[in-house]
């Protein structure tokens, strides 16, 4: 049941916003969310859902051991006892499969048989499942917030459904004391439907149509994918990496206003950052701010060496790229970033940093795009023969003809240029520029300003949901793509 489906948000989500509001007290709001969100996990992967109460059962008793025990020998042994149960939980499901495909690779460079094995499925949401757990551990060890003294408590913290498959990863010292009390003012639920719907608009008007090129282009044989069609490919999968994964976190963060909670914010427009350093600051921030402070910090950071902060800037980019998938793309394109942040530490990334602004920009946008075919290529040789193209070097020409290679239609056209101009801070300035302009208007018109202003947002939001609405009832591509890490 994805966010952007007819059945989550028209039957699931209203029922669940009006018993949340007719509920009277936070313990009883807390159960019914607690329910729902099992529901919500049951409705797609009824299969796990045992194993993942089970391994959240096992967090909660080490959460109050931790908490009892003052000696800091009996301390660090739980963490690292939590550590090894759900990271083993997460290696087993995520990359068994991906380990016995490397360990019979190995066989057969020996000339020996492969070894068979059961393939292991996949639980939906467990790399943010287990990065949630860990947090619930390390900020009671950090005594951040106190362990949950009702399980029901840690239960939702980690089932929450506006969060549970896709993020944003969020720490137990923030929604610990949210889940003991918080309140929901008519302006915080407003806020939170203006969040939900923008984050909708991104995901179903921009993210979904521009996936359409992206995955033809991608899928097309290296002898028939020419330059123009390789660069367009690529433009397409970096709006529709970005405004999928970002209209989910917009939609997550809106349904936790309505719900009283307050989420880490998880994209400030990464695709206006000026190194690479400045896009992870921007992108994915929960994943980011999670490996710096739980991995990166810990390992020394950038208080030792240059040398040693370079090898742990690596390290966690290995981790970062392992994280989004059990495939050596992933980890070559994590190290690939780790490479570059730790160029960007070096005389190179003091040169970088002299350079006009909109070289900067030119020189992030471009490694982040390389990036992007490595991350979106389901091999190395695909991803080869997508970069000789990129270079002019396709056997293909140019322009020789449209047989066998994409062509454009209007909405393709539309969902780029849209996806280009809010791809930085073009809604943001809007608003502000509104804003300013209503203070300018004389003290006697500003009521009437503030309340045109109401009404025209009002009908701005019931158009896009109209039009949000049509289109779903003729677009049969709808997944998330981060659903898969």
């Amino acid at each position: 049941m994805v966010f952007s489906s007819p059945i989550f948000l028209f039957l699931f989500l209203p029922i669940v916003l009006t018993v949340n509001l007719l509920l009277p007290g936070t313990k009883a709001r807390n159960l019914w969310l607690l329910l729902m969100s099992l529901a919500f996990y049951a409705w797609g992967q009824i299969d796990f859902i045992l194993l993942l109460l089970t391994s959240t059962l096992v967090n909660y008793g080490l959460g109050l051991w931790m908490d009892r025990s003052e000696s800091v020998t009996s301390r660090k042994f739980i963490v690292a006892l939590a550590v090894f149960i759900n990271i083993g939980l997460l290696a087993f499901f995520k990359y068994a499969n991906f380990a016995v495909g490397v360990f019979n690779s190995s066989l057969g460079l020996a000339g020996l048989a492969p070894f068979q094995a059961p393939h292991i499925a996949l639980p939906i949401g467990i790399s943010f499942f287990t990065f949630h757990a860990l947090s619930y551990i390390i900020d009671v060890y950090r005594r951040k917030w106190r362990s949950a003294t009702d399980l029901k408590d840690v239960a939702l913290y980690i089932f929450f459904f506006p969060q549970l498959i896709a993020g944003p990863i969020l720490r137990w010292s923030a929604i610990g004391p949210q889940l003991r009390q918080r309140t929901v003012s008519r302006d915080i639920f407003a806020d939170g439907i203006r969040r939900f719907v923008g984050g909708l608009a991104k995901k179903i008007l921009i993210a979904n149509s521009v996936a359409a090129p992206a995955n033809q282009i991608f899928s097309l044989p290296a002898s028939e994918l020419s330059t123009p069609d390789a660069w367009l490919g690529i433009l397409c999968y970096t709006l529709q990496i970005y405004f999928d994964f970002s209209g989910y976190s917009d939609m997550a963060v809106g349904m936790g206003k309505m719900f009283g909670f307050e989420f880490l914010e998880n994209f400030q427009f990464p695709y206006t950052a000026q190194s690479i350093r400045d896009f992870w600051r921007r992108w994915h921030i929960s994943l980011t701010t999670w490996f710096r402070d739980y991995l990166y910090i810990p390992l020394g950071g950038n208080r030792v060496s240059q040398g040693r902060t370079c090898l742990h800037l690596i390290v966690v980019f290995f981790l970062c790229g392992l994280w989004h998938g059990a495939s050596m793309t992933f980890v070559v394109w994590g190290l690939y970033h780790g490479f570059f942040l730790a160029l960007e530490r070096t005389r190179l990334g003091t040169w970088q940093a002299k350079l006009p602004k909109s070289l900067r920009h030119l020189y992030t946008i471009l490694v982040v795009v390389m990036g992007w075919v490595i991350f979106r290529a389901n091999t190395f040789t695909a991803a080869g023969h997508f970069f000789l193209a990129l270079f002019g070097l396709s056997p293909v020409p140019a322009f020789a003809g449209t047989n066998g290679r994409y062509n454009m239609t209007n909405q393709d056209v539309w969902a780029i240029a849209f996806g280009i101009l809010f791809s930085g801070p073009l809604w943001n300035w809007t608003l502000t520029l509104c804003a300013k302009l209503g203070q300018m208007s004389p003290p006697a018109c500003r009521p009437v300003v503030r309340a045109f202003g109401s009404a025209l947002e009002i009908v701005l939001i019931v158009a896009l949901m109209l039009i949000i609405s049509v289109n779903l009832a003729g677009n049969t591509y709808n997944p998330f793509i981060y659903f898969r890490f």
